[in-house]
């Protein structure tokens, strides 16, 4: 009798994002240079936040673990890409696919949850400052990064739960650079109702529940700020919130492209380049954003560059 995982095809070809040989040593260099900024950038500020006594707060916790789910995010995609640019075919096994839409799924989907405690971590310290400490306790704070993480393995195991029951007996190219599951879907020869609808449903209510909290958050902030007599407290108000929302704005616009448009409006190549944006070269950003424009980043900058300088 025949099982129900029993598959023909064990292994995938990527086909990544060209087959031109000089564009792709052109996009290797590039996204090589990419990759290492984002590593390097998001552990400086992992270390900065550690090292740094004035960043041992809720929102640098938070902060601190976006990079380092930015690291895993960049990661979970890059090396295979890269390698697709080196060699004319790539092959990767059906466990290794299985692998890496995990920790895609995982990771892009904890940082969603980060942002959104990020943005309740904001909306407290404007709205409500006097009882801050006590709403953003020690304990509070570790038990919404366990959330955070928690949900993010709970969402990848739905797509990788769907992954593992489909059958593949046909074509195994598939036409991304990463194993991402819709690209897999049209390569099965069985039934991809369930495998279509799960993953959907699970991540539409990770961006709505997400979304809904940065927005609400938003809203209030900015009713707190207008109501603000204080031209610089205003001013301090929005610029600890500019950084966090210029994140937002880019990691949401590009997932919201490729997950919630109607798959009619756009082409295959405009979702690769979607999806590029949003697990390569958002995670190289963030920790630029952070530094570049929030003003007690980089007075921390200046504290630890000053005290090498002196002991050096």
């Amino acid at each position: 009798m025949e099982t129900k995982n029993d598959t023909s095809v064990t292994e995938f070809i990527i086909l990544g994002l060209t087959d031109n040989p000089i564009i792709r040593v052109i996009l290797f260099v590039i996204f090589l240079a990419v990759y290492l900024v984002t590593v390097v950038g998001n552990i400086s500020i992992i270390l900065l936040i550690q090292s740094s006594p004035q960043l041992h707060t809720a929102m640098y916790l938070f902060l601190s673990h976006l990079a380092f789910v930015d690291i895993g995010y960049s990661t979970s995609v890059t090396p295979i890409m890269l390698i697709s640019f080196l060699k004319e075919e790539t092959t990767i096994p059906l466990t290794g696919c299985v692998v890496q839409l995990a920790s895609d799924v995982a990771f892009g989907t904890t940082e969603c949850f980060l942002l959104a405690t990020m943005a309740y971590d904001r909306y407290v310290a404007i709205c409500s400052p006097l009882i801050y400490s006590t709403q953003m306790s020690t304990v509070v704070c570790f038990l919404l990064l366990g959330g955070s993480y928690l949900g993010g393995c709970m969402n990848a195991s739905s797509f990788t739960g769907c992954l593992m029951n489909l059958s593949f007996c046909g074509p195994n190219k598939i036409n991304h650079f990463f194993c991402d599951l819709f690209p897999l879907l049209k390569l099965s020869c069985g039934h991809i109702y369930i495998a279509e609808i799960s993953p959907s449903i699970s991540s539409a209510s990770v961006l709505v529940s997400t979304l809904s909290t940065i927005i609400v958050s938003y809203v209030y902030i900015l009713h707190s700020i207008m109501k603000m007599r204080s031209t610089a407290g205003r001013h301090k108000a929005f610029s600890t919130c500019t950084s966090h929302l210029t994140a937002v704005t880019l990691f949401y616009g590009t997932v919201l492209f490729v997950y919630v448009m109607p798959k009619s409006s756009y082409s295959a190549d405009q979702v690769k380049v979607a999806s590029l944006i949003y697990t390569v070269v958002i995670p190289m950003l963030n920790p630029l954003i952070y530094s570049l424009r929030n003003k007690e980043v980089k007075e921390a900058m200046r504290k630890l560059m000053a005290k090498t300088h002196w002991y050096s």
